[in-house]
């Protein structure tokens, strides 16, 4: 998913690192969601990067773009601290419930300047839920994406406090997932070796997909007020070409189609 993503987005290491956590952060929240519900993180910051976007179904479709693409940066990062380029800001978590008349969203200001440990605060202060997160992803010398993965830890309605503090601690004690995953290692064997025994619920897939088509942009350029699409007619460029924020596809219009549409 992360190297879908990257190839699509044209991202480098820091914007890979970036926008991937927060990939993984939707992939992981879409347990709580069904039916063609959505859930989506919105990042506004000081930092250079700006803002981070992403949404995810509950069919594990992802997607999702950085405010700022390359990061505007003076000199390499040190280390895969996010913090600095984060800054200042908030954290905005949207559920987009299918038949409801507008969506649910929740905000906090961010404390940690860390997609993971900022979500854990907010499901701490906005849902009073003990959260974990853990994202990670793992690169080679190269700069190559070679391992990604996540956990999503949240304490039940009822759970003994005693076992929230034992699971925790197990959690903590975990290696890193990226370099985990990037061994050729299964998301059963980093539970057992973790936890000890569990036992497995369900399987949800996760993977790069955004819905967007040339068809859903055309309906756009009939949409826009007539003195737009007449300049757009008359001044083109041709051929039009409109790229989707969330997937960075490219649909092009041809001159003739424009005048088809509009």
């Amino acid at each position: 998913m992360v190297n879908q993503m990257r190839e699509n987005h044209q991202t480098g290491i820091l914007e890979t690192l970036a926008l991937g956590h927060a990939y993984l952060a939707c992939g992981l929240m879409t347990s709580m969601i069904k039916g063609d519900d959505r859930i989506g993180i919105h990042l506004e910051c000081g930092g250079p990067i700006k803002g981070i976007i992403a949404e995810a179904n509950a069919h594990g479709d992802i997607r999702g773009y950085l405010q700022n693409n390359p990061i505007p940066i003076e000199e390499p990062p040190e280390s895969f601290d996010l913090s600095p380029f984060i800054g200042p800001g908030f954290l905005t978590v949207t559920k987009f419930i299918q038949d409801a008349k507008q969506p649910f969203s929740g905000q906090i200001m961010l404390q940690h300047g860390s997609i993971a440990r900022d979500l854990a605060e907010y499901f701490l202060q906005s849902e009073q839920t003990r959260t974990l997160f853990f994202l990670s992803v793992q690169f080679d010398k190269e700069g190559d994406t070679v391992g990604a993965g996540g956990l999503f830890l949240q304490a039940l309605p009822g759970a003994d406090e005693s076992a929230l503090e034992q699971v925790s601690n197990q959690a903590l004690s975990m290696p890193s997932l990226g370099n985990f995953f990037s061994k050729g290692n299964s998301r059963e064997q980093l539970i057992g070796q973790t936890f000890g025994d569990a036992e497995i619920l369900a399987h949800r897939p996760a993977q790069f997909f955004c819905h967007c088509t040339k068809s859903y942009y055309a309906n756009y350029l009939v949409s826009l007020k007539k003195e737009t699409r007449d300049d757009i007619r008359e001044k083109g460029p041709f051929p039009l070409r409109i790229s989707c924020h969330n997937c960075s596809s490219v649909y092009e219009f041809t001159r003739e189609e424009i005048e088809t549409l509009l």
